[in-house]
């Protein structure tokens, strides 16, 4: 801890995009203090170092040997999160991670093994676990409101390659061997997770694989179909190459339908459920009233290295995720179904 009380966090590489909004956010929180920062590039680590006003680490040994860092936040290239979350778990760091835990599901349970067997915190960044009709969506599932579900279809997109977002210090993301992949791996994390988290283990899945625009060497339009182990089928539709319309989530069972889309005053909801009665009332219901949204994945992780609260969100979900994304896009680039 810092001589204030404070808990130190190092900042482990800028080459997320998400990278500046979780140091803010270590910066702004009351019980942490940025102690240092270290990047694979220290073009980009040094400035950033400099603009915040603590010292730039040249190693990541040296950084990780600090007695007054308690935890780490890694937003390296995907490719690089086992050697960095590996040497965290062993220096006794607590861990935040960018999204996904790792390429391979190889990868990811000797991660896993590595961090319950440090006894850190951790945490991975999905902030769509803690958003108020994402949380109404479980808990109509978990209640039984739609019956056994049959299908869910998940879609989310943008323009990313349309308009070659990655560029620079940025270029990563749309190389396979750092990244992973392309717009199923970077975005569809969103969406494979929330999939996963709903339906439960998977089965096996197809896809088809396309890189439309030609802008990066990697998939930038890509649907995949999951079978789970309960028979509900899900539909996974991800884009860079998507300039206008919705990205819808659709949620169909025996007994009811959910669907949330995006709306000019937030979500829209809609249920309609033959278990919910309504009297004479017939049709969809949108509700007015729903879960409050949960803390930020970052204020999770910090108060459970304070509090030792659980998070909701926990490393078997992180190696869930990189299991679903894997099987994916072996399916999509071997052609043929993948068995999990």
């Amino acid at each position: 801890m810092t001589p204030e009380g404070k808990f130190g966090i190092a900042l482990l590489s800028f080459a997320h995009v998400h990278a500046r909004g979780y140091a803010d956010q270590v910066r702004d929180h009351p019980d942490t203090e940025i102690m240092g920062i270290w990047d694979e590039d220290s073009h980009r680590g040094q400035p950033e170092a400099d603009s915040r006003g603590v010292t730039f680490y040249h190693t990541l040994e040296d950084i990780l040997a600090l007695d007054t860092v308690d935890g780490v936040v890694i937003n390296s290239p995907t490719s690089m999160h086992k050697e960095i979350i590996l040497a965290a778990a062993k220096a006794k760091k607590h861990i935040f991670t960018e999204k996904s835990l790792t390429i391979t599901v190889e990868d990811a349970t000797e991660v896993l093994t590595a961090v319950e067997d440090a006894g850190v915190r951790f945490m991975i960044s999905l902030p769509s676990r803690t958003r108020p009709e994402i949380l109404f969506a479980k808990k109509v599932i978990d209640q039984g409101l739609l019956g056994d579900i049959t299908l869910m279809r998940a879609r989310i997109a943008h323009m990313a390659a349309l308009d070659r977002w990655f560029g620079g210090h940025t270029a990563w993301f749309g190389e396979e061997g750092r990244a992973g992949g392309g717009a199923f791996f970077d975005l569809g994390c969103h969406r494979v997770d929330i999939m996963r988290w709903f339906l439960g283990e998977p089965m096996t899945v197809v896809a088809q694989m396309q890189n439309f625009s030609n802008a990066y060497d990697v998939d930038d339009n890509m649907v995949a179909t999951v079978t789970f182990r309960n028979r509900a089928i899900g539909i996974l539709d991800v884009s860079w190459v998507h300039r206008y319309g919705p990205n819808p989530l659709e949620i169909y069972g025996t007994d009811g339908y959910l669907g949330i889309d995006a709306a000019p005053n937030g979500p829209r909801v809609q249920l309609i459920s033959s278990r919910v009665s309504m009297g004479d009332i017939q049709g969809y219901v949108t509700p007015t009233h729903l879960p409050p949204a949960l803390p930020s994945p970052m204020h999770q992780w910090i108060a459970s290295i304070k509090d030792g609260t659980l998070p909701t969100i926990n490393l078997y979900d992180a190696w869930n995720l990189t299991q679903l994304m894997e099987g994916c896009y072996r399916a999509a680039r071997d052609g043929h179904e993948f068995a999990f």
